[in-house]
């Protein structure tokens, strides 16, 4: 072959090297081919640990609801594919589809968006996967914990100092709820010295009963108030006997939670979740005056009132807002709302308790999984402290200065100074959901259970320091 043919050999490949290469890019940089998209999505996403909380280097369950059958789904998370065999997973018959992902170690705490790619019919969405933090046990030889067994589906609690008495809540399912009961104990042994069932509830032939949940004492006439949250209302018993003494009406309050005393005002208030108020009661004749409503300052946002903080000498009223993440500071001597500001660090937002002698508001939060100390003055965030998972509620214990933090997903109570500083983190068992001082030094938590064989729920601890 002569130079001018290999030339021209060199150059044919040259030109079919170039060619494909031209088509290749233009392969990769083509438009997709886009498919029948789902105009009528509502599939959801949800994520849950395999044996507790989703921590670093554990894994978690993810489930699908809402799904067509046959749709195929991928996570993802800055591009990369989680799905667990890489493959889409597949939506059954009933538009749902389970499936793992890891989640790495060193994978901070918070709240990772995840990406959700359906095909089949195409449609996109996201989800926020949580990951913990892990606060390990400490300062356990710090403090005297006793224990005792209740009965099933423990809620709240409440210390009657005049009359030196707990008070315990307890409420089984969801409605309609045939098994509730309120206690009576003695707070140096633990024991149930009376209980007793709700009435059933009127006109209803399926069981259901006046399910008490939230509760507190009302020392200035010997008697305790209960919110009957499924009833939409507030009951009130006698402490001595657990007779009861009236029922507000049915829907007076909505799905009533948590109950406070402004007892040298003779006014009751009630949180209601479902609304953007907090609901007073007249404490000396047990009627209803008004909703106290507040106007939330996120743009479209809708709050509602979780726990409830007292300044009993100072006359203010507390409250958080789980949705729009905000404090609610409310006048008792006016009932009017003074103020509404932003929790800068809180995730739905639950627990709230009131340090009046340096002004500070603690904050309890089950979407970041952590306690914030507040500046009332200012509604500057002084402290962020990591607790540990689903944060649920705290409680200030003005004789040690302390405030305790119930954290209902990580199975432990954290102890946290003014300065943000963690002195103990005490293995709490099942579920802690409430704790409360009474005034002496002492907490008293409450625990609720994973099942009906579950040795550490069900339970009240008293807390003591050495």
């Amino acid at each position: 072959m002569n130079t001018t043919h290999r030339i021209a050999g060199a150059a044919k490949h040259t030109a079919f090297a170039l060619a494909t290469l031209s088509l290749t890019i233009s392969a990769a940089f083509a438009a997709p081919v886009f498919e029948q998209p789902d105009n009528t999505f509502a599939g959801k996403v949800m994520a849950s640990g395999v044996n507790g909380p989703i921590v670093a280097g554990s894994e978690a369950n993810v489930t699908g609801r809402g799904f067509k059958p046959g749709q195929q789904v991928t996570l993802s998370y800055g591009g990369q594919v989680l799905n667990h065999s890489g493959l889409a997973y597949i939506a059954d018959d009933k538009g749902v589809f389970q499936g793992k992902i890891a989640v790495p170690a060193g994978t901070p705490a918070g709240q990772h968006g995840i990406v959700v790619q359906v095909l089949k019919p195409a449609a996109a969405t996201s989800f926020d996967l949580k990951v913990s933090p892990v606060i390990a046990v400490s300062g356990q030889d710090r403090f005297t914990q006793t224990s005792q067994k209740l009965v099933p589906g423990l809620y709240q609690a409440a210390y009657s100092k005049k009359n030196d008495r707990i008070f315990v809540t307890a409420a089984v399912g969801r409605p309609p709820v045939q098994e509730s009961q309120l206690l009576k104990l003695d707070p140096k042994t633990l024991a149930i010295e009376s209980k007793i069932t709700p009435a059933k509830a009127a006109g209803r032939n399926d069981g259901h009963v006046y399910a008490v949940y939230g509760v507190a004492v009302n020392d200035a006439d010997d008697t305790v108030w209960v919110s009957e949250t499924r009833d939409n209302s507030v009951a009130i018993y006698r402490q001595s006997d657990l007779a009861l003494v009236k029922r507000l009406p049915a829907g007076s309050v909505p799905h009533a939670r948590d109950i406070v005393f402004d007892e040298t005002l003779g006014k009751a208030y009630a949180s209601t979740p479902t609304a953007s108020s907090v609901t007073l009661i007249d404490a000396r004749t047990r009627e209803v005056v008004k909703n106290i409503e507040f106007k939330t300052k996120v743009r479209g946002g809708e709050a509602g009132s979780m726990s409830l903080a007292l300044d009993q000498a100072g006359h203010k009223l507390y409250t958080v807002t789980g949705s729009t993440n905000e404090a609610v500071v409310i006048d008792t001597r006016t009932d009017t709302v003074e103020k509404i500001f932003a929790l800068d660090g809180a995730k739905s937002a639950a627990g709230v308790d009131v340090d009046a002698k340096n002004n500070r508001l603690y904050v309890a939060s089950q979407g970041s999984d952590n306690l914030l100390i507040v500046d009332l003055a200012s509604g500057k965030t002084l402290h962020n402290v990591p607790v540990g998972a689903g944060a649920l509620n705290v409680v200030f214990d003005a004789t040690s200065g302390l405030a305790y933090v119930s954290n209902r997903g990580a199975g432990t109570t954290t102890v946290v100074d003014g300065n943000g500083r963690i002195v103990a983190n005490l293995d709490s068992g099942s579920f802690p959901n409430y704790a409360m001082a009474d005034g002496r030094g002492n907490l008293y938590l409450i625990n609720k259970a994973k099942g009906k064989d579950d040795p550490t729920g069900d339970r009240i601890t008293k807390i003591s320091r050495k």
